[in-house]
């Protein structure tokens, strides 16, 4: 379980949020949504550890995540709102790397497959570089497919994606879930998962 305490989140002498808590267990769909300022990404980041909160701690299975370190980033899968790819990669080498980053060993079978079914066939061994956006997008979330991270933080998994790899997407989400699997995401887009319950949390409007 996913348990965030009386978070604050504090950007220069504003206050985003303070006092915030929610859990996030097993089957579970948390959609961070508020306006562009609200502190979405920063929440994001601080449930990975990327970023400490100004007050309160984040819990994973009733510890702290700043003593887990390894333990929790072995359990969770992050994609940002940018791809975070190296464009004198290719899609294979990218895909490799960034799961061996995160401590997952991927044959290139395995990359070769993912890449495959994600869209990118054909593609696989071009540089990053030579890729559209929605391309890019895809290698990124190439990583979603060869993970075995219970806990997957998506910022704007969907952006520039086509209606194809739209639905692609909610397939794969819906599978995690189906698996007991937790994704905390933020998107502007619609989408749909069926059989889930999408449980809210909003943010709010950001102060001006």
């Amino acid at each position: 379980m996913l348990e965030s305490i009386e978070l604050e989140c504090v950007r220069g002498d504003r206050t985003l949020f303070t006092n915030l808590s929610f859990s996030v267990t097993a089957g579970d769909l948390l959609h961070v949504r508020g306006a562009n300022g609200s502190g979405k990404t920063s929440l994001l980041r601080m449930l990975t550890g990327l970023m400490l909160p100004a007050e309160g701690q984040i819990q994973w299975n009733g510890e702290n995540i700043r003593k887990l370190r390894d333990e929790y980033q072995q359990d969770m899968l992050y994609i940002g709102h940018l791809p975070g790819i190296k464009g004198d990669l290719t899609a294979l080498e990218n895909l490799r790397i960034n799961s061996a980053f995160n401590g997952l060993e991927i044959s290139e079978e395995e990359a070769w497959n993912a890449l495959g079914q994600i869209g990118l066939k054909g593609r696989e061994d071009l540089p990053a570089r030579a890729l559209s956006q929605g391309q890019g997008r895809r290698v990124a979330l190439a990583r979603m497919l060869v993970s075995k991270a219970k806990l997957w933080i998506l910022d704007e998994p969907f952006v520039a994606l086509d209606t194809r790899a739209v639905t692609m997407l909610q397939t794969v989400l819906a599978h995690h879930l189906s698996r007991q699997g937790m994704i905390v995401l933020t998107t502007h887009q619609d989408f749909s998962i069926p059989d889930v319950d999408e449980r809210i949390l909003d943010l709010g409007q950001a102060e001006l």
